[in-house]
């Protein structure tokens, strides 16, 4: 197995490379600058599951309220969710925090440089370790993301499906990073963003042309696609609670699982089947509508309900929000999505 031609890669990202927010391009790379190893572990981790387009806002929000690893470290985790609401997979806002008040704690605020060091922090896995030391330290390691595995399972017209060839797709980058550790990286993602695409592949602009054995077949039979295995659905009850003034109830959710403490309404178990709603307090209650949405092991349906309650303090285990203010509270979008058809 030949190894790529990084050259090229290069010649190609010198002219060619994305402008992004927390990137040091490769001309200022050749004017001195270093890419500051706090900003790309946080669009790292921003990007995981999550589209460039999505995380930029978030990103450039988060580095407004805390511009370094000590700012972040020493804000509230409630702040950190509320800031992340909306960015999914919440686990991440978690770990990030974590993550920050270690590096602060261990390392005096100063980001390990290598794979080896970063992977013993919190919340930071093989690839992300590697992306961080290749692209803030130039160290010698593959970096292999979602776009880098189609890029290189239709260079090497991959028979198999991408899950069961992710040693060989990283042994092959290995065996091709350049001294340009960090530009070869997030050359080989440019690549896949924008060239060698998930439905339409720009074959005659790739530097990796004359090598890839894709093109010579047909580039988008690859990757080959794994079999889809069925989401299962759940069903469930949302409940959406106001004061005489027009205020909302909200609760915290618990410290492990699913959205862990971040933000709700009261909500019943998902189960897999519908049942009955089995209202949280006797009031009037009005049927709203249904609200779907997807998370990453099974889609939910919940049939959304709203009242007036007659006794608003009885409800002592959450808090009262002002509709207008709930864009401060930490609401994932299920929840948002909810209180939006409750409240329309």
């Amino acid at each position: 197995m030949p190894p790529l031609d990084a050259a090229a890669v290069l010649a190609w990202y010198d002219a060619e490379a994305r402008v992004l927010p927390w990137r040091v391009g490769p001309a200022q790379r050749r004017a001195g600058q270093r890419p500051d190893p706090y900003r790309v572990w946080l669009s790292e981790i921003m990007l995981q599951q999550t589209t460039v387009a999505a995380v930029q806002k978030y990103y450039a929000r988060f580095l407004a309220l805390w511009p370094r690893v000590a700012d972040l470290a020493a804000a509230p985790l409630e702040a950190v969710l509320v800031e992340w609401a909306g960015l999914g997979y919440y686990a991440r806002a978690r770990n990030l925090h974590a993550c920050a008040r270690d590096v602060v704690a261990c390392h005096s605020g100063v980001f390990p440089t290598t794979s080896a060091g970063l992977r013993a922090l919190p919340g930071i896995g093989p690839y992300t370790a590697a992306a961080i030391a290749a692209i803030a330290a130039d160290e010698p390691v593959a970096v292999v993301d979602g776009n880098v595995e189609r890029v290189l399972a239709r260079y090497l017209a991959l028979a198999a499906p991408v899950r069961d060839a992710k040693d060989e797709i990283r042994a092959a980058v290995q065996a091709s990073v350049p001294a340009r550790a960090g530009d070869f990286a997030q050359a080989l993602m440019d690549l896949g963003a924008t060239i060698c695409t998930p439905r339409v592949a720009f074959c005659a602009r790739c530097p990796l042309r004359p090598g890839c054995a894709g093109t010579r077949a047909e580039p988008l039979a690859y990757p080959v696609r794994p079999a889809k295995p069925e989401r299962p659905t759940r069903y469930g009850h949302a409940f959406v609670m106001r004061d005489g003034a027009g205020d909302v109830y909200l609760q915290g959710r618990a410290d492990k699982g699913l959205l862990a403490r971040m933000t709700e309404v009261p909500v019943s178990d998902w189960t897999g089947a519908p049942a009955a709603p089995g209202y949280p307090v006797a009031a009037e209650w009005r049927h709203r509508g249904r609200v779907v949405h997807v998370f990453t092991h099974f889609r939910l349906e919940l049939e959304v309900w709203s009242t007036t309650v007659p006794d608003p303090a009885a409800l002592s285990a959450g808090w009262w929000a002002d509709p207008a203010e709930l864009g401060a509270e930490a609401l994932p979008s299920v929840f948002r999505k909810v209180l939006a058809t409750a409240l329309d």
